[in-house]
């Protein structure tokens, strides 16, 4: 599948470097993450297949992985709130919601059964076995 280019994005890095004081930027953190900043990395194996998604910033019940046959959807639901603190006054608060999702195809079919995953540091690492195919069974001809 094809990484989308955001529109503007050329524009938005050449007006950051140039006039940083016009680029606004939310007060805290970054922005919802586009589905082209979850890097991911695949690496193939006899067995199956490892893979390295970056998605920092999010807990761990905020990331939802499926997979089928050999398609796995990553998404992940963002959430970043300011906190109140005891004896200040808000002024202001800012809050965004989002979700970000990516998909992919792996060349053969995964064993769901099978797979694990673990986030850690904000890299989720899939471990995804490859569906062992029953071999050919030799039929006796009457």
């Amino acid at each position: 599948m094809n990484s989308l280019v955001t529109r503007g994005s050329l524009f938005d890095d050449f007006f950051k470097d140039i006039a940083p004081g016009f680029y606004v930027r939310p007060l805290h953190g970054d922005g919802v993450p586009s589905p082209a900043q979850i890097k991911v990395d695949v690496k193939e194996s006899d067995g199956g297949y490892t893979v390295h998604a970056e998605i920092p910033g999010v807990s761990k019940e905020d990331i939802h992985v499926s997979l089928e046959n050999n398609v796995v959807s990553l998404r992940a639901e963002v959430r970043q709130h300011d906190e109140k603190r005891e004896g200040e006054k808000v002024l202001r608060s800012e809050r965004y919601f989002g979700s970000v999702a990516r998909s992919f195809q792996l060349p053969a079919e995964v064993d769901a059964g099978q797979a694990k995953a673990k986030y850690d540091n904000g890299v989720l690492v899939l471990s995804l076995p490859k569906k062992v195919r029953a071999a050919g069974q030799r039929l006796n001809i009457e």
